[in-house]
């Protein structure tokens, strides 16, 4: 199959046994997609007139989630990610249906019928059956934010502050329950499929505090104190007002970790002194010009500053899918 010769041998080992067992043959039809940043390999594969998705994990990150499947496996049944045709949890190598994807701006109702369908199915996943116990969330961004201090992206101490108010919120973290999350539910992973909304991508997803999704949700979906109320009045639960400023200055963190963290393998002949970031709203305006174009080591570099900012002062910050 040509299609598949990119993937590694023993990748393309485990897709073709997946093809096998899903489909009793090989489909004819088989097109690699892109997703994000991630390092997997993802195809959309079409079969007796239906279309799915073929995903085979490639590179494992050090903060591998390893529960990421069984996760999956209980979204799936749960009616939260779209359903599975064939799952090996040892290789990684998934067949699931496909979402023809419409956009979410297109959803019935406008911006507040989204937020509140958003923060509907964030409380179907908060009921849903447990996820396994990986590590709490806070540790997650500490051990991503120890790399970003480590990679000497900036000048000696100028990050101390940050790792201060870090260790702050640490040290107060106590969920109240532990339930299954995602913990990732940026805009590229909610898909609308003209009727409902699906939530895919689950490398991230284990047991932890639901605030997570909420902090995350709120950032991307919810600008506006209605927008909020909206989303948080879908979530039907009670949100102490301090805990959630918590868990949104830990996802802010999380995401200046994930930016930095790409923006420090370029090469830099010195330490860099200055932290300084536009506003949300400076950047959708350099983006609406064309002065921050997408997946450039510059736009990168300020979005990692930007959230840093952020988890400091609580300023908003601009939607992940903003490019």
């Amino acid at each position: 199959m040509a299609s598949l010769d990119t993937l590694p041998a023993p990748q393309r080992d485990a897709v073709e046994t997946a093809l096998a067992a899903a489909f009793g043959a090989t489909p004819g039809d088989i097109a690699p997609l892109t997703e994000g940043g991630s390092t997997a390999f993802v195809y959309r594969v079409t079969h007796n007139g239906n279309r799915y998705l073929l995903r085979a994990e490639g590179e494992h990150s050090p903060l591998r989630n390893p529960h990421q499947y069984v996760s999956l496996r209980l979204a799936a049944e749960a009616g939260l990610a779209p359903p599975l045709r064939y799952l090996d949890e040892s290789s990684g190598v998934l067949v699931a249906d496909f979402i023809a994807q419409q956009p979410l701006r297109a959803y019935p109702g406008g911006a507040e019928a989204l937020a509140r369908a958003l923060g509907e199915i964030a409380a179907r996943l908060r009921e849903a059956p447990l996820f396994p116990y990986f590590t709490d969330y806070p540790a997650i961004v500490d051990r991503l934010f120890a790399h970003v201090v480590r990679t000497g992206l900036f000048a000696p101490g100028l990050l101390d502050p940050y790792t201060e108010r870090l260790a702050a919120i640490v040290a107060r973290w106590r969920p109240a329950r532990l339930v299954s999350a995602h913990n990732d539910l940026n805009p590229r992973n909610i898909l609308f499929d003209g009727t409902r909304l699906w939530l895919i991508d689950w490398e991230s997803a284990y047991r932890g505090d639901p605030l997570i999704d909420v902090a995350v949700l709120l950032d991307n979906f919810a600008p506006t104190p209605a927008l909020e109320t909206a989303l948080l009045a879908g979530w039907g639960a009670q949100a102490d007002p301090a805990e959630l400023a918590d868990a949104r200055a830990l996802t802010r963190l999380y995401y200046a970790g994930y930016f930095l963290s790409a923006s420090a393998t370029v090469p830099r002949t010195a330490h860099e002194t200055d932290l300084s970031a536009p506003s949300a709203a400076q950047f959708l305006d350099g983006v609406e010009a064309g002065r921050f174009q997408p997946r450039t080591h510059d736009t990168i570099h300020t979005l990692g500053k930007l959230y840093l900012a952020s988890f400091m002062s609580g300023a908003p910050v601009p939607p992940l899918d903003a490019l």
